[in-house]
């Protein structure tokens, strides 16, 4: 990951590879990639852009904040099943979450340790850690969809879900620039995920898992 920055990701999290002289892995995969893109992001402007709301604090949460510029989309909220919609729910603000450490907008990471637990909340950090030291943000937008929930037992669940992340952008936090490549397969990634009920009730990802160009997620 990071390519253009000639950096190796040992655990990517919500973003996918981006630049172009390097190579790099997903979150809990080993494999190489060579995208430029990045989750998490909009094709982004030359000038940073003012942090907006994503998420209000309720029952005792963090706020989520994001950048105007980055844009995070999820489809299928709703299934009917409350336990299902409950792990949804948690899921998509696990991913904010992430990219709100790397915007810079949870600098202390409150909210990266509330939706994230053992090798996940390991993998988020390792990720964050890897932007801050190469000067990096994103920008953009990344839609997930095939959000498909299976419940096993009172306090674990499986998500299964894709990422376009077509639509996201590695960004120089110094000269704002975008570094912006063709949609290709591996702008496409397939994520397993494992997620835990903590004792305040809270779905929070404990294991993650991602292949880059699966051919289920493909348009």
């Amino acid at each position: 990951m990071l390519a253009v920055l000639a950096l190796t990701a040992t655990a990517a999290l919500t973003l996918s590879a981006c630049g172009g002289g390097g190579s790099g892995s997903d979150e809990g995969s080993a494999k190489d990639k060579d995208s430029d893109k990045i989750a998490g992001a909009d094709t982004g402007s030359e000038k940073s852009a003012p942090p907006s709301e994503s998420a209000p604090a309720t029952e005792g949460r963090p706020k989520i904040e994001l950048p105007s510029d980055v844009t995070l989309v999820f489809e299928g909220e709703k299934t009917g099943d409350q336990v299902k919609d409950a792990v949804l729910a948690d899921n998509a603000e696990r991913m904010r979450a992430v990219d709100a450490a790397i915007a810079g907008t949870d600098t202390n990471g409150e909210a990266l340790a509330f939706y994230n637990t053992g090798k996940a909340l390991e993998a988020a950090l390792s990720w964050v850690n890897q932007f801050e030291e190469a000067g990096a943000t994103m920008t953009g937008e990344v839609r997930y969809y095939d959000r498909k929930v299976t419940i096993e037992g009172e306090k674990s669940a499986v998500l299964i879900f894709c990422a376009d992340e077509s639509k996201g952008f590695s960004k120089d936090k110094k000269t704002n620039k975008v570094h912006k490549t063709p949609v290709t397969k591996n702008s496409y990634v397939l994520y397993n995920t494992k997620l835990d009920k903590s004792a305040e009730g809270v779905w929070q990802t404990s294991q993650i898992v991602s292949s880059r160009g699966a051919a289920q997620c493909q348009p």
